[in-house]
């Protein structure tokens, strides 16, 4: 078995308790995942199914859309509301052209100091075992980047954002902060992953739809991950080489520094990168598997 399986992860249920679900259904083949959720979050978890495993960070790369739910005047110290929480003593009423007019401080290349309460690791251990634990956990801002940023609701206290955003940014701090930005506070309330790349809620399926019986039906080609990446049809003597990863001459794709390698039937042999002019090395390769 090849591919992802694009999972809609559920409230409550942790992401280890959704990808072990799946590794039941599709063993001996390996798994992996492209980001984990929060037990409070829903939506969007991809897991990559026996050698597509390897296009892992390639997936993780790429953005994410999350729509977020958050309540003003409250504070915790997770950030959410699974946490402790602790009105803020004269929280000022904010309206929602407050919010709506320091959202562009928080749109592009910001930066952001995690949570406490994150998997971020410190001196080798998780920050939210430390936290636990009473601990002091000391963490530094990271830069992250946020693509767009949509007030799409609002009823004092709560609103509600629409998000896309790269890889490391937390949906919660983005709350916090800009709760802090009005003169209140703000935890996040719910969360839910809509879309990472290609892979959106919509086309999603819950873990407890899966059975032994459909899994195929679900497991999306490893092309889903590829799409708008130059692709080339390789010949058979091409396709044969990548075997053994032997460099493959592309004429024509001097100016491409990635291409797509697929045979005569589609399937993926690999992703090709320009090494020298229009000689290609795979970075990740699939001819071997496709070829066994």
């Amino acid at each position: 078995m090849i591919g992802f399986i694009n999972l809609n992860k559920q409230p409550g249920q942790t992401s280890r308790d959704a990808v072990n679900a799946a590794q039941r259904l599709v063993r001996p083949a390996k798994i992996g995942h492209c980001g984990t959720l929060d037990p409070l979050a829903t939506g969007v978890l991809v897991v990559c199914v026996g050698p597509a495993t390897r296009l892992t960070n390639l997936v993780q790369e790429t953005s994410k859309t999350y729509v977020g739910d958050f309540r003003l005047g409250v504070s915790s110290d997770t950030e959410d509301i699974e946490g402790q929480l602790e009105p803020l003593a004269e929280a000022p009423v904010v309206t929602a052209a407050q919010i709506e007019a320091v959202l562009p401080d928080f749109v592009g290349e910001i930066e952001q100091m995690p949570p406490k309460f994150s998997a971020l690791k410190v001196n080798g251990k998780r920050a939210y075992d430390l936290a636990r634990q009473g601990k002091e956990v000391k963490l530094k801002p990271r830069q992250i980047q946020v693509y767009s940023l949509r007030l799409t609701g609002f009823e004092y206290p709560n609103f509600q954002l629409q998000i896309e955003c790269g890889t490391g940014t937390y949906v919660r701090s983005l709350g916090r902060d800009i709760g802090a930005s009005v003169g209140s506070a703000a935890i996040m309330t719910a969360l839910e992953r809509t879309a990472i790349g290609e892979f959106s809620v919509a086309q999603a399926v819950r873990v407890d739809d899966l059975n032994a019986e459909n899994i195929v039906q679900h497991l999306l080609p490893v092309d889903h991950c590829l799409q708008g990446v130059e692709r080339v049809i390789l010949d058979d003597d091409q396709a044969a080489g990548l075997v053994d990863a032997k460099p493959v001459r592309l004429l024509g794709f001097a100016d491409s520094e990635r291409v797509v390698g697929v045979d005569g039937q589609g399937r993926v042999l690999a992703i090709l990168i320009q090494r020298e002019d229009c000689i290609f090395t795979p970075k990740i390769n699939f001819a071997k598997y496709w070829n066994d």
